[in-house]
């Protein structure tokens, strides 16, 4: 009873996180961050307004019609739901039977798999749904027959085409994990005792392996459901399919998103905590001794503030710190891979920034080309690539080469700034959560900050960033610099307690290793510990973790580019006839956002490039985080420099070549006999 009492209370803290959530539109609309308290006002207002049933309505802005909320946003729910629990299914199953078959194939065979994984994971949901798209429009010119339908259309609902789309992800991602999982399961001592005893390798994987990873396998899923989550957002939009998203965006009140995130959020959460239950896990976590590690938090602040005063700063020579990640960075450069990855954005931030200081942010444009007698139009915008540009241009014919090598700094810079922050922000709440709270609480911020996974969290950051980025009649509501500070905020703030929590558990998974025992025993402190134990054997894991938040914010941006949201706001012109909506800064997301009907059109380089451009940047960061783990491997002994090993080799004679004669051997006993005189 008490323990559904508490799944009672976690359900009631995540419905009032959503309803706090869906405040911010109309508290950035009214006031702003300039009168914060008018935040809490109207949430209470909004508080009352909920509890009664009477004021659920679905309006929207220009109409003055009302509408059952329930009744408005039941079907396209129950829409949404099928395409996504369709998705999910049908990627799982595909995911197990894949790994399952994919365990009796050659090692040579399972290592190519796994590069295929690794590279079709570094593709965004985006690219999937155009290539897609493009397969159907083609078969269907070329032979008339149409594989699926490539979006909604009044009452004729597209099934086929998201689900099969949506699944890509969920397939890809758990097929990768269960690979890993299986070989870590195949490596432990009582699969060695079980083939001793003459079991096959289907009798261990069916009947024990598989068995003994479900679990661990259940709650990989939260995360991959997050992430799919975050892709039907998109893939409802690229669709054309009017499910609980299309509402949220086209009501845009805080009593439709309230409910409409209510209404994802509810299911998920009660099969997981439930099974949860089931499985009896829903508060075990990773114990330690916590009377060891438990400090209290404004004595540790005094302390360590009294003991700043009395270092010698001289002997400590603090500036040698900021040398460490340099010097760092110059050993995993030895690696080619991580020195690959590091190159392209160093060289791709560097040029646009040249080239934003030299031309003052100048593009090409181009509105239409003549042949060589000056009278015969060539082409008009949208340019093709070749003439008059090498990328083609867009539908105002600005040149696409330009516009990516401007946009460069902005997407990049500001994609690993947000990472960066996540994960260092998320470093420190670490620290607290690891070395400041007792067991109990822990697990109390886990069960709190696990619901997170079950909300979209490129809708989220939809719903807080658009009274921010979207320009309105009257102009943008919000500065440049405000703008961009806020999204950084917002982007980063998203995400911080799951990278706090996942920090948290690194820390306490280090802090229960027996050598951490011996230092406390010998006197080290919990800054001692940290320092010189904790950060070492985490680092490199922190590492990963940016490599992970850096490609998750740029599939942020093109989530939100698509939806006609750009990093630094979006451009509008009002009237009857007006260009399409432009980014401030030029940052790719938009050129994604302008070109979506480019695919219709047949225009497909209009948004290849921007798409291309990404992909390489996932791509780089991929090989800054695959070289980090062999950098990591090569310490313990898991991985070798085979190159130089076989040119180590290569310099001694194989022996093939050698030829015997009676002067290769030499009579020992014969030599000892005649040195005593022996005849």
């Amino acid at each position: 009873m008490i323990k559904l009492a508490k799944i009672a209370v976690f359900y009631l803290l995540g419905v009032f996180g959503i309803i706090c959530i869906s405040i911010f539109p109309l508290y950035f609309q009214t006031s702003g961050l300039s009168d914060p308290l008018n935040y809490f006002r109207e949430l209470w207002a909004f508080i009352q307004a909920f509890v009664q049933p009477d004021k659920w309505v679905y309006t929207v802005p220009g109409s003055p019609g009302e509408f059952s909320l329930l009744g408005t946003l039941w079907e396209p729910l129950i829409y949404s739901m099928q395409i996504l629990f369709g998705a999910l299914l049908l990627g799982f199953l595909l995911a197990f039977v894949f790994a399952f078959l994919t365990n009796f194939l050659p090692k040579k065979a399972i290592h190519i798999v796994k590069r295929v994984l690794d590279f079709l994971e570094s593709i965004p949901d985006i690219v999937i749904a155009a290539i897609l798209q493009i397969l159907v429009i083609y078969v269907y010119k070329t032979f008339d027959f149409q594989l699926f339908q490539v979006a909604s259309y009044r009452e004729d609902k597209a099934y086929a085409g998201p689900i099969i789309t949506l699944a890509i992800l969920p397939m890809v991602s758990l097929f990768k994990i269960l690979l890993l999982m299986i070989e870590e399961e195949f490596t432990k001592d009582y699969v060695l005792f079980l083939k001793s005893k003459g079991i096959k390798k289907l009798g261990v994987l069916v009947k024990h392996v598989l068995r003994n990873i479900l679990p661990t396998t259940f709650h990989h899923t939260k995360v991959i459901i997050w992430a799919t989550l975050s892709s039907q957002f998109l893939i409802e939009r690229i669709f054309n399919v009017h499910g609980f998203s299309f509402f949220i965006i086209e009501s845009f009140n805080p009593m439709t998103i309230a409910v409409t995130l209510i209404l994802v959020f509810t299911p998920f959460f009660i099969i997981f905590q439930f099974t949860d239950l089931w499985m009896g896990q829903n508060i075990e976590g990773i114990q330690h001794d916590a009377k060891n590690y438990k400090v209290s938090l404004p004595s540790t602040i005094k302390y360590q503030l009294t003991r700043l005063g009395k270092i010698n700063w001289k002997r400590w020579k603090p500036w040698k710190l900021m040398t460490v990640p340099l010097m760092t960075f110059i050993r995993h450069m030895k690696n080619w891979k991580f020195a690959l990855g590091s190159l392209f954005f160093i060289v791709m931030i560097s040029y646009s920034v040249i080239y934003s200081t030299t031309t003052d942010n100048h593009i090409d444009q181009a509105r239409i080309t003549y042949e060589e007698d000056g009278a015969t139009i060539k082409s008009t915008p949208p340019h093709p690539p070749g003439t008059p540009f090498l990328l083609g241009s867009d539908d105002l014919g600005f040149s696409i080469l330009d516009m990516l090598t401007i946009g460069a700094k902005y997407t990049l810079t500001f994609a690993l700034i947000i990472a960066f922050l996540r994960v260092f922000i998320g470093l420190a709440g670490g620290v607290l959560f690891a070395f400041g709270l007792g067991l109990k609480r822990q697990n109390w911020i886990e069960k709190i900050v696990d619901s997170i996974h079950f909300l979209p969290l490129s809708l989220i950051a939809y719903i807080l960033l658009r009274p921010i980025l979207m320009e309105q009649g009257f102009g943008f509501s919000y500065s440049l610099t405000q703008r961009i500070i806020y999204e950084i905020i917002i982007l980063t703030i998203l995400v911080v307690p799951l990278t706090a929590v996942l920090s948290g558990n690194e820390m306490k998974r280090v802090l229960n290793m027996e050598f951490i025992k011996s230092a406390r025993i010998l006197g080290g402190s919990n800054f001692h510990v940290f320092r010189k134990h904790v950060i070492p054997h985490i680092g490199p894991r922190m590492t990963i973790l940016f490599g992970q938040q850096f490609i998750q914010v740029l599939l942020i941006f093109m989530h939100l580019g698509i939806f006609d949201l750009y990093f630094g706001g979006t451009n509008r012109t009002f009237g009857f006839v007006g260009d399409p909506p432009r980014s401030m800064t030029y940052e790719w997301s938009g050129m994604i956002g302008s070109t979506t009907n480019a695919l219709s059109t047949g225009k497909y380089w209009m948004i290849a490039w921007v798409l291309l451009a990404f992909i390489l940047s996932i791509f780089a960061m991929q090989f800054i985080i695959q070289g980090v783990k062999e950098v990591q491997q090569t310490k313990v002994g898991v991985v070798y420099n085979l190159r130089k090993i076989r040119k180590k080799c290569g310099n001694y004679q194989t022996g093939t070549d050698y030829e015997v004669s009676p002067e290769s051997f030499r009579l020992m006993n014969g030599d000892s006999n005649k040195a005593n005189g022996a005849p």
